[in-house]
């Protein structure tokens, strides 16, 4: 069966229009729309690399930051693991291509695509027949567009709101479950990376401090000094954000999930009431802004982190891995 999506959008205190309602096919997920970026994906290869750390808080200053977690205990022991070859995409996961899984598989979409518009991009042919007064509305009220639309014929508004979508497809997606993105990554042949694979992804095999390396640089990552209107960058945008192998935005943009519950490394001494099977690993600092989001420990390659499998949050995404073979 088809899948209607009406979205509802408050453009006043005195006028709600609902103005996006689309069946959705049911078309080849794999087929000629498929986005370039579904086979951007980086071989890993096979063999030792240096995962977790020896770290110690000296200055006792996580709680300092409200940090409940102590710094570095749950990345105890420094320690090598050996690893079969592995594929991981290079950039986190686009609206552009979760669109794509929302339409072929009817899975529910983000809240946040209603309130910012991008829900729309799967019903343009509903909004095309708006009327000219309704698409300025959308453009101001909805898209928050920094135009004057005051002189803008209808076709020209819409040429700006497919501007707009195809801005937003480059965006990672945000505010998914780890149930939502196990789903897609299953959707798309291919598996969320494990807690291990993630790490020598972003560090190298001789265990690098952050992606780029072991010295830290300001501004290098998405991670709160610069400020972007959707919080998030375009996939990619930092150039500096490269890890050895060619992995863009693992020091920032959005932290991952990952595949792992959250667990002690072998032969640790840390204990933790949260390990267990009630938390999945996240991974990754992210663009957070003010505070301990900006703080350099975050985004280093070894830090962990835990949320419960259905949290969703503006800055949390993922991307995906297969099998070499």
């Amino acid at each position: 069966m088809s899948l209607i999506f009406i979205v509802v959008f408050a453009l006043s205190t005195s006028e709600t229009i609902a103005i996006a309602e689309e069946q959705t096919g049911t078309a080849n997920p794999r087929g000629a729309e498929a986005s370039s970026l579904d086979d951007e994906m980086v071989l890993i290869p096979a063999g030792e690399f240096i995962m977790g750390s020896d770290k110690v808080d000296k200055t006792r200053s996580a709680g300092e930051f409200g940090n409940a977690k102590p710094w570095y205990l749950d990345e105890h022991p420094e320690h090598n693991v050996d690893l079969d070859a592995f594929y991981i995409d290079r950039y986190e996961v686009t609206n552009g291509q979760y669109r794509r899984f929302v339409t072929a598989e009817h899975h529910r979409p983000p809240e946040y695509w209603v309130f910012d518009g991008y829900l729309l991009s799967m019903a343009r042919e509903r909004l095309n027949k708006q009327d000219v007064e309704k698409i300025r509305n959308l453009v101001v009220k909805v898209f928050k567009l920094d135009i004057d639309t005051r002189p803008m014929s209808k076709e020209q508004l819409l040429d700006a709101i497919e501007k707009r979508f195809t801005y937003m497809d480059y965006l990672p997606v945000i505010e998914v479950s780890w149930e939502d993105a196990n789903a897609y990554c299953k959707w798309a042949g291919k598996r969320l990376p494990t807690e291990e694979e993630w790490e020598k992804a972003a560090r190298g095999k001789e265990g690098n401090e952050f992606v780029w390396g072991n010295t830290w640089t300001v501004g290098i990552s998405n991670t709160g000094e610069e400020l972007w209107d959707d919080g998030v960058a375009p996939v990619g945008s930092y150039q500096g954000d490269k890890s050895v192998y060619g992995v863009y935005d693992m020091a920032g943009n959005v932290s991952e999930w990952v595949s792992d519950w959250y667990q002690p490394y072998p032969h640790t001494d840390y204990q933790s009431k949260d390990f267990g099977e009630q938390y999945k690993v996240i991974r990754g600092a992210a663009w957070g802004g003010e505070g301990h989001y900006a703080l350099k420990l975050f985004q280093r390659g070894a830090y962990r982190f835990y949320l419960d499998p259905k949290s969703h949050h503006d800055d949390l995404g993922f991307r995906c891995a297969r099998d070499a073979t």
